[in-house]
């Protein structure tokens, strides 16, 4: 079963519900609250962790503008390379699951060491990520959603 499929069918996984403006905004919010956070401290661990999150909820605000709840931060990335690939790179879908991984490392494991080079590489894209999500959260058209939303459905 191929990783889309698993995450369509796993709980808190892939799932449509009603699109949400106000939603969108509101992760939009999150995210710029992250950098915010970020410019404060001096851990790397949350460094890394404010800058990955930074990125997750501006993607995030995309999916809550085409109406996707997806729980599972890997799923959330399937769903963008699946979905979204038009509008980001290999290289930044790529990019944004390196910060998952580097987040995960930091918090969850005490003898994995970060590179101070990804420390520093995460911190200063996780930006440009998230203002690049926050144009497409603007720019994409309800027909672009309408789409999206009804290729999805055809997996279910």
């Amino acid at each position: 079963m191929n990783k889309l499929s698993w995450c369509l069918k796993i709980k808190n996984g892939i799932e449509l519900r009603e699109p949400d403006e106000h939603l969108a905004e509101a992760y939009l919010k999150k995210a710029e609250d992250s950098f915010e956070t970020m410019k404060t401290i001096t851990s790397k661990e949350w460094k890394i962790t404010t800058a990955y999150y930074g990125m997750y909820f501006s993607a995030y605000a995309i999916l809550m503008k085409i109406g996707v709840k997806c729980e599972i931060h890997n799923c959330t990335i399937e769903f963008i390379k699946n979905f979204l690939g038009h509008y980001f790179s290999k290289e930044e879908i790529t990019f944004l699951s390196q910060a998952l991984q580097a987040r995960i490392d930091s918090q969850y494991y005490a003898d994995r060491e970060i590179a101070i080079g990804i420390i520093e590489e995460i911190e200063h894209e996780a930006k440009k990520f998230s203002l690049k999500c926050k144009l497409i959260a603007k720019k994409i058209t309800k027909e672009e959603v309408s789409t999206i939303r009804k290729k999805l459905s055809t997996y279910v």
